[in-house]
């Protein structure tokens, strides 16, 4: 199938793109590897909400709905982003998963899919995100573990109810294994963490002001001067978190943004039960044993089942087996629009370094490529 621009991902980023395309006279084509669009909202655990403010969270052309929450949840989300693609008449062609981008001898790039299908276009948007492959690291003694519970992937947990009465370890403290700890223990199960990495922990408000709002600011100020003000906040308002068991990140929440694309676990509440003993803090699994962990610190604990909050791959690079695909350390791309070999693709919601929010990224990075796509000259075709 031909086309002039081919957007991978029907998730907040393509959706995004295309609109800004269609309002500028383009008709992409978008394609999905699942049945609709937002897929992966649709499978977000249930408690979910934005951590940030529904204005700075809008995609380009659409506002949340005015009686929307200030943090839409996950289901407002879901609607918002089908509410989207109907208005802006975006008709994604579902059960598509790209499996290799590969440019042809006239100069367009050719898109195979998983189903046999074969999409030839001018440019190519990638936008499956940062959250595509599930990353599940090896822990030695798995064999062992042998509860009632399972060890599942966070990707998998939608809400307490299979944990209830049980004691459930929750690897890893970002803010998915922060909020999922949160959800356990307001339901009453019996929830520790193993955090191993140092962490940054900012209030999601601050005296009614939303912490989305002062990190753009601060991002606007000369780095020191910025990285000071973040760390004096955090300091103040957060306190020392080292004294619940919790490794302390040395650097600011925005340099650890800024730098490592890590953002600071945004607290909802998770904190205050860690106070309060109802959540437990161990560091990381030295391995797992019958009916539990042993730790690093030496302790042993029984738990009935574990939860991953390990992260995700973008797996991205694997997409372009004849181009090499610049990325991080994480194995994000780290441009938007690619030059050279990859002159003609572009890389929009994987970029996780600035402040203010990936939505708010996306909504930035998606007028800029469809102003880059529409002022690119025409290919020549061979016939």
């Amino acid at each position: 199938m031909d086309a002039e621009v081919l957007i991978i991902g029907a998730g907040p980023a393509g959706l995004a793109v295309a609109a800004s395309l269609l309002r500028k006279g383009r008709r992409p084509l978008v394609i999905e590897k699942a049945t609709q669009v937002g897929a992966s909202w649709r499978n977000h655990y249930e408690r979910l909400h934005l951590h940030t403010v529904k204005a700075l969270s809008a995609l380009p052309g659409r506002a949340f709905p005015e009686d929307a929450p200030r943090y839409v949840p996950r289901q407002g989300v879901v609607d918002y982003l089908t509410a989207y693609a109907e208005q802006a008449g975006i008709g994604p062609r579902f059960g598509e998963e790209a499996a290799a981008i590969v440019r042809d001898g006239s100069g367009r790039w050719r898109t195979s899919t998983r189903s046999g299908q074969t999409f030839a276009s001018d440019a190519v948007v990638v936008t499956t995100g940062a959250n595509n492959h599930p990353f599940a690291p090896a822990i030695e003694g798995e064999e062992r573990f042998a509860p009632p519970g399972p060890i599942v992937h966070s990707r998998d947990y939608r809400n307490a109810a299979p944990f209830l009465g049980q004691r459930v370890l929750v690897v890893g403290m970002g803010n998915t294994g922060a909020e999922i700890a949160l959800d356990l223990a307001e339901h009453g199960v019996g929830v520790a963490l193993s955090v191993r990495s140092p962490v940054n922990i900012v209030h999601r408000d601050v005296l009614g002001r939303p912490t989305q709002q002062t990190s753009i600011l601060l991002g606007r100020l000369p780095t020191p001067i910025g990285d000071a003000l973040a760390r004096l906040l955090c300091d103040v308002t957060v306190g020392d978190i080292s004294r619940y068991g919790l490794p302390r990140s040395r650097v600011s929440p925005l340099r650890q943004l800024r730098e490592q694309g890590r953002t600071p676990v945004i607290d909802v509440g998770t904190l205050a039960r860690i106070k309060s003993g109802e959540i437990a803090v161990f560091p990381a699994i030295r391995r797992l044993v019958e009916g539990g962990a042993e730790f690093v610190d030496g302790r042993t604990a029984l738990f009935d089942a574990i939860v991953l909050a390990t992260g995700y791959r973008a797996g991205v690079a694997a997409l372009f087996p004849r181009s090499a695909v610049r990325v991080d350390d994480s194995g994000l791309p780290t441009q938007l629009a690619g030059t050279g070999e990859l002159d003609g693709v572009y890389f929009v919601g994987f970029d996780l370094r600035q402040p203010g929010g990936l939505l708010r990224t996306i909504a930035e990075q998606a007028g800029a490529v469809a102003d880059r796509i529409v002022a690119s000259p025409a290919r020549p075709r061979t016939s």
